[in-house]
This record gives structure tokens, C-alpha cells and sequence, in this order.
């Protein structure tokens, strides 16, 4: 990416975090390429007979962007780029699950489902509320980024604590602890967030 498209996508992300409209939909614009990739890669791992195809789940984020007010300053040491790219791959995971929530796995812990309904609960909830989601993550990737992919793969995909140990090649045993003190360290800072209010 050359000097002249980073600046302007700087531009566009500081009119898009002041609210800007306009600018969300100029940033799917310029990143589109990148943005479809991501969408198809969320896609391989849906069920084969999904109505989105990669091109309609891009359509939906940007839906999703224009709804923004406006968004809250973000650590972007990895570039306004990789922040926005970061932001619509969280956009997009959550739009997968609501979108396949009348199928989504009755096998899923009631735990982790509860975990979920807390971090977008009361006036907390649309998309105001992903970004503040993405940050916590964030924070709880610098504890540990293990934490965050066991986080991500029982609350956002669904998995049992055996499936995710499968695909992360360890132990149940392990991936219980991680999650016990990932469930921990979340409820206690959903907890005081609603406390801040």
C-alpha cells in the first residue's frame, strides 16, 4: 500500500470514528479486496448450504458500519488499516452467528452463551457495542492470545471444551483452565463496566 492510500485511509478512519457515514462506506470501498477475503474465509467454516455467499456477508458489514455513530479511539499501533480490518472481521463473525442463530448448536454450554448475552446486554447492544467487544478481547489477548482464541472458538463458534482442544491440538483439561479463568477475567470486567455506568 503506498504513502498516498495510507493517508487517506487515515482520513477516512478519523471521519469514520467522528461518525461519518459516508466515510464507512468509502473504507469497504478501498479495502474491498481485502474485506471479501476475509468474508470468504469466515464462510469456509459455516455449513456448506449457507444462503450468504462472501460477496452479501461484505454487503451486511457495511449495513452494519453506516449504523456506527460514532466510534470511540482505539490503540491503532498496528496502523488505521489493520485497526479497520480487525474491526470488520469482528463485525462479521457476530453477523455469521445472528444470522445462523435459529440453527446454532444446542450442544454449545449454557455458560458460554451466557458469557455472550452479558457482553452485549441492556443498552450495550448493535454495533456501538462490537468495537467496546474488540477491545476487551484485545486486552485479554496481552494476558494471553491462547486465551482469546479459546474465547472466541466457545462463545463465537460454538465448540465444546473437547472440540476446541482438537483443533488446538492440547488436552480438554488445558483448554478448561483457560477458559475458567478467560470466563473469569470477562465477567469481572462486564461487571465493572456496568458498574462505570
Amino acid at each position: 500500500m503506498n504513502s498516498e492510500t495510507s493517508l487517506e485511509i487515515r482520513s477516512l478512519m478519523s471521519r469514520f470514528r467522528s461518525g461519518d457515514r459516508q466515510a464507512a462506506g468509502a473504507l469497504v470501498d478501498h479495502l474491498y479486496p481485502e474485506l471479501r477475503r476475509i468474508a470468504a474465509d469466515k464462510m469456509r467454516r459455516e455449513a456448506t448450504d449457507h444462503t450468504w455467499t462472501p460477496t452479501a456477508l461484505v454487503n451486511e458489514l457495511y449495513l452494519e458500519l453506516v449504523k456506527i455513530r460514532a466510534l470511540r479511539d482505539a490503540a491503532t499501533d498496528a496502523g488505521e488499516r489493520d485497526a479497520f480490518l480487525g474491526l470488520a472481521g469482528f463485525i462479521m463473525r457476530r453477523l455469521l452467528i445472528h444470522h445462523s442463530r435459529p440453527s446454532y448448536r444446542k450442544a454449545q454450554k449454557v455458560e458460554a452463551h451466557v458469557l455472550e448475552e452479558k457482553a452485549c446486554r441492556d443498552d450495550n447492544t448493535g454495533p456501538e457495542a462490537l468495537a467496546e467487544l474488540e477491545d476487551l478481547l484485545n486486552r485479554l489477548t496481552r494476558i494471553d492470545p491462547k486465551l482469546r482464541t479459546v474465547v472466541e472458538m466457545r462463545v463465537f463458534e460454538g465448540k465444546t471444551v473437547v472440540e476446541t482442544a482438537a483443533v488446538l491440538s492440547c488436552s480438554p483439561r488445558t483448554i478448561q483452565t483457560q477458559w475458567s479463568f478467560a470466563k473469569r477475567w470477562l465477567e469481572r470486567e462486564l461487571d465493572g463496566r456496568g458498574e462505570r455506568r
